[in-house]
């Protein structure tokens, strides 16, 4: 008799712990497959925070390469327009220089010019006013002297109300040096110490006649 008692108490209670069971093994595997969400969840918000912050980086990158690329083009070009500008320079001194020296290789010529003779009248006004004395001894080239006798002297003389005086002949240059008595001062004004004076403020203009320019 006992145990047809006892029968349906056990069968009861196993029963309920089979649901309790159930119970736990579901909530259990909700619970887990919540964490699973939420772990998924946050996977893709760590993921899309990695891929967000890649893309801002690399945009950082290539505009870093961009502004570094544009940098060396800028420095390309810089450097290539100050090369033409040096070689344009380097050319235009070339040039310039010639035109000087062939207008140096010239000068000796130049008493052969019509109306030279005034101009060497010219040079000894300027040369004995230059030193500003009562007695003044002018030195020419060969072919000057002769555009400059005793008699042209003597009327410059009266003119400039000085005294001037025939000196030794110049050896190379061409023009007029004047000198004081004791030689201890002079100046120089034959054609070529003219050229080199004003040669610095000859080379612009004499460029821009060369390149057909206008003033």
């Amino acid at each position: 008799m006992p145990n047809k008692v006892d029968t349906p108490i056990t069968e009861s209670v196993d029963e309920n712990l089979r649901k309790l069971a159930r119970v736990v093994l579901h909530e259990a595997n909700a619970e887990a497959e919540r964490i699973l969400a939420e772990a998924k969840t946050k996977t893709e918000t760590v993921l899309q925070r990695a891929q967000k912050q890649a893309e801002a980086e690399r945009e950082a990158i290539l505009q870093q390469a961009r502004q570094e690329a544009e940098n060396i083009r800028s420095e390309a070009i810089a450097a290539a327009e100050l090369q033409a500008q040096t070689k344009r320079l380097e050319r235009r001194e070339i040039l310039l220089n010639r035109v000087f020296e062939a207008a140096r290789e010239r000068l000796p010529t130049i008493p052969q010019w019509t109306n030279y003779d005034q101009t060497a009248r010219q040079l000894v006004r300027e040369a004995a006013n230059h030193l500003g004395v009562e007695e003044v001894r002018i030195r020419t080239d060969t072919e000057t002297r002769k555009l400059l006798p005793d008699d042209a002297l003597a009327e410059l003389s009266e003119e400039l109300g000085i005294q001037l005086h025939s000196g030794a002949s110049l050896a190379r240059a061409t023009g007029v040096v004047a000198e004081t008595v004791d030689g201890h001062r002079q100046y120089d004004n034959t054609l070529q110490a003219r050229l080199n004076r004003q040669q610095e403020l000859l080379r612009a203009p004499v460029y821009r006649i060369l390149m057909g320019k206008s003033e």
